[in-house]
């Protein structure tokens, strides 16, 4: 065991934060990263990085019935009398598909961003956060819930100071709610990224070990919304805009109860803004 711990490869470090590991691989880079924090912060660094790219590019993203053909061709026009050079041929592929992809990244960037230096007042924003807000809910929960030892930067047992602090960062008065009435108690919450300016988390979990996470984000562009649902591959997200903040619950359990989680959610954020507390 102690050997295998020793070989933890970058590739290995990258399909991790990817997604691309079984269960017991993630244990096991789990337990390595948990003796080497240098890199283990490097790793949420790179997934919080992760969280941004695919907010950033969630509405670009499509799949095209002639994906799976265009693969195909690509394998079957290799090479058979050399299985290397084959090999070697698809690598080829693989990381000129990569290029494109990271050309794609810097042109969408720069279309993205462009009118925000060019203007003024900066007030040209391209994406919305109503339609950015629950992709970016969606992959923090992915990311963190699935976290043993690191999944909240501040536990529960220190509440108070976990509001002070990310409250002072949203520049928003916050409390944190509680939904121990719905089976829920809080494991502890973080700061992360959203919509490119600081956000908070979040995290609370039931006694059969189901997580849910609470997203909370600046709104720049001060537009309201009702209650709206999203639901990617069983991952289901409730949020909502009011006023500066835009909310988002998330989770991986039924819609029916989510949605009474993110109800409460709503009634307890809109009382403390009332009192200001």
């Amino acid at each position: 065991m102690t050997e295998d711990l020793n070989t933890v490869s970058e590739d290995d470090l990258h399909a991790y934060v990817d997604g691309f590991v079984t269960p017991r691989e993630r244990e096991r880079i789990e337990q390595w990263l948990e003796s080497n924090p240098a890199r283990a912060e490097e790793v949420r660094q790179w997934q919080a990085q992760a969280v941004d790219l695919r907010a950033l590019f969630a509405g670009y993203a499509h799949s095209d019935t002639n994906d799976r053909a265009l693969l195909s061709k690509s394998r079957n026009d290799l090479p058979q009398s050399d299985p290397d050079k084959g090999k070697r041929s698809a690598t080829g592929h693989l990381r000129a598909i990569a290029a494109g992809l990271a050309l794609f990244a810097a042109g969408a960037l720069t279309g993205l961003y462009a009118p925000s230096l060019i203007s003024a007042d900066g007030g040209n924003q391209s994406i919305e956060t109503a339609d950015s807000l629950p992709r970016q809910a969606q992959s923090a929960f992915l990311v963190y819930a699935s976290e043993v030892r690191h999944a909240v930067e501040v536990g529960a047992d220190e509440q108070s100071h976990l509001a002070t602090w990310l409250g002072k960062r949203l520049e928003h008065p916050l409390s944190i709610p509680d939904l121990s009435s719905l089976g829920f108690s809080l494991v502890g919450g973080r700061l992360l990224p959203v919509n490119g300016k600081a956000g908070a988390m979040f995290m609370y979990e039931d006694g059969t070990g189901r997580r849910l996470t609470v997203l909370l984000g600046r709104n720049d562009d001060n537009r309201e919304t009702s209650f709206r649902i999203d639901s990617v591959d069983g991952v289901e997200t409730f949020y909502w805009i009011d006023g500066p903040i835009g909310y988002a619950v998330t989770g991986e359990v039924p819609r029916s109860l989510l949605q009474q989680v993110a109800d409460e959610c709503y009634r307890q954020f809109d009382k403390s803004e009332a009192t200001g507390s």
